[in-house]
């Protein structure tokens, strides 16, 4: 048994003390961006939400200086230099309206849009203003797959062959209320997350094939809450995602598995177990012939993992470069969602070339 060393922490940029924009405070920024960014040393100066109480809550929370009471206010002030955008989707493409018109660099939450259309339209907004726009898509940063990602670089796995992601577990879908009525559900506010990180790990799929079910008993939850989605690739790699969020009376599962022609990493996603308390996920490199070499992680998705999109956003305005998380390659996220969405809509496979704006 052997212990791995793997740089997979997110690279900080060398300033870090941009003056950050918080719109948008609800619970995902209270428990994750705020403590992940506190963690990195980042500077977040104003919030503002459309609920005043929910701003001077966080405020008072993390001594942020400055509650606005309105999203014109914080544009207009000169130390916000990236404004984080944390709404549903359906709110973002008019904020991103604004923030572009503000000149401002900016963090936008995921999904980018539950329309395709209007992706399209927050990405090029920001290319018309000259502006970094990075997606909140944190997975890539999550300490197993970021320490997968470099062991597939370095060739540890050979050629990938097989990938596999497996969730089970019980989702408080309570902590979310206003998921209950959306009509499109676990793929694009869950199994996204998997799919971007796969997309990350291994590229663009030839292939989706996607199939949706629901609980018997999930209630007023409107839509799709077990899925299985597979993505082919042009060179025989195939790819898994299956996740049940109703696993109410067996024990959670959440696991990868990463296979390749010379080796295999395999994995929990530790966040899955008891979310949103969670433990750091675990990783295993094995070798037929030659055991089992172990990684030790100790950091979590949420909240540590939220500090990688801003750092990227923060990495690209001092390098003007594209930032890692860019929202012009969510595009192609979203092509894979939208082509499970209609691959179980039709019963065929997909190419998520079909998917256009």
């Amino acid at each position: 048994m052997g212990v791995l060393n793997i740089d997979w922490r997110p690279k900080l940029p060398e300033k870090k003390d941009f003056g950050i924009g918080i719109v948008g405070c609800g619970g995902i920024v209270q428990y994750a961006h705020m403590p992940a960014y506190k963690k990195a040393g980042f500077n977040v100066v104003a919030c503002y939400d459309i609920n005043p109480e929910a701003a001077q809550a966080l405020a008072k929370q993390w001594d942020i200086p400055t509650v606005y009471t309105s999203l014109d206010e914080l544009l207009a002030d000169p130390k916000v230099e990236i404004v984080d955008i944390a709404v549903q989707p359906w709110h973002q493409l008019g904020i991103v309206e604004k923030v572009a018109a503000a000149k401002k660099h900016m963090l936008c939450q995921k999904p980018l849009s539950d329309e395709f259309s209007n992706a399209v339209k927050t990405v090029e907004l920001a290319k018309k203003a000259g502006v970094k726009q990075a997606i909140n898509h944190q997975m890539r940063w999550d300490a197993g797959i970021a320490a997968a990602k470099e062991m597939i670089t370095k060739g540890w796995i050979g050629q990938p062959t097989d990938a596999q992601i497996q969730v089970s577990c019980e989702t408080p879908w309570h902590m979310w209320p206003w998921l209950a009525s959306s009509p499109r559900l676990e793929v694009m506010f869950h199994s996204i997350h998997y799919i971007d990180s796969l997309r990350f790990l291994f590229g663009e799929p030839e292939w989706v094939t996607s199939r949706h079910a629901k609980y018997a008993n999930q209630g007023n939850v409107k839509a799709e809450t077990k899925t299985v989605t597979v993505m082919d690739y042009a060179n025989g790699l195939q790819v898994l995602v299956a996740v049940n969020h109703y696993n109410i009376h067996g024990e959670t599962l959440a696991l990868f598995k990463f296979i390749g022609t010379e080796g295999a990493i395999e994995g929990t996603i530790g966040l899955m177990y008891n979310y949103p308390a969670g433990r750091p996920d675990t990783l295993e490199y094995r070798q037929k012939g030659r055991g089992v070499v172990t990684l030790a992680l100790d950091e979590m998705w949420i909240p540590d993992a939220f500090v990688g999109p801003m750092a990227g956003l923060m990495r690209a305005i001092e390098t003007d470069s594209v930032p890692a998380t860019s929202t012009e390659d969510n595009l192609n996220t979203l092509r894979v969602v939208n082509a499970a969405y209609l691959s179980a809509q039709e019963n065929r496979s997909v190419r998520p070339s079909e998917i256009q704006g």
